[in-house]
């Protein structure tokens, strides 16, 4: 297999945000062939790279990373018995939207956005566990002066369709949090593409592909 090409037939180990392994279990990937690991792991780069580190070196052969950059997670991963191959991306927003590009064209154009997709509400509760919490907290009103506050500068709260199902229901909730929250509801569709092509080992300029030993450096990314 070779960066850039592509290989239909190659052992791997595939670890995996609990967000982003529902949409690689959908695209064809295997469960067995998954670790999947908790996305509270996220609040913290230092304890998310340990925990990578520690699957990488334990997979015995290629291994491909259903995250992108992660808060730098990522820099000084490195496989000591096959190939390791990441998303050339900042995180697994531009992974649904399909590109890097795509996510920095959003960007552009609607700077205060921010990005739910029915993966992230099940597994995290943003905005809405954090809610719950602050509630119980403070208090319903103050609750709601902390959620305004953190989100001062999004104007825009757009839920990506990933292609999931039951994607109504999700739909309803992103779109309540909206409005209590005074932010605009735009729905965006989802792209695949590039975990498709993470999973056929197409892996051309879209990904950071380092060898057996290899670090992953940061300017491997941009």
């Amino acid at each position: 297999m070779t960066a850039g090409g592509r290989s239909t037939s190659f052992r791997r180990r595939i670890v995996s945000c609990a967000v982003v392994a529902e949409v690689l279990e959908r695209l064809g990937a295997s469960r067995d062939e998954m670790s999947v690991l908790d996305l509270g792991l996220h609040v913290e780069s230092g304890e998310l790279r340990e925990s990578l580190q520690a699957e990488i070196s334990s997979a015995g052969g290629d291994v491909i990373l259903g995250y992108g950059l992660c808060s730098n997670a990522a820099i000084g991963l490195v496989n000591p018995s096959g190939r390791l191959a990441v998303p050339r991306v900042d995180d697994c927003i531009s992974l649904f939207l399909g590109s890097q590009a795509e996510r920095l064209r959003r960007l552009r154009s609607e700077p205060g956005t921010y990005f739910l997709t029915k993966g992230w509400i099940e597994a995290s509760g943003q905005p809405f566990g954090q809610r719950e919490e602050l509630v119980e907290k403070y208090g319903e009103k103050r609750a709601e002066r902390i959620i305004k506050a953190a989100l001062k500068n999004y104007t825009t709260l757009a839920f990506i369709d990933t292609g999931e199902h039951r994607i109504e229901e999700y739909r309803r909730l992103a779109e309540e949090v909206a409005s209590a929250l005074d932010l605009r509801y735009e729905e965006l569709h989802g792209s695949s593409r590039l975990l498709e092509k993470l999973l056929a080992g197409v892996w051309d300029e879209e990904f950071v592909v380092v060898e057996p030993g290899e670090t992953i450096e940061q300017n491997r990314f941009w």
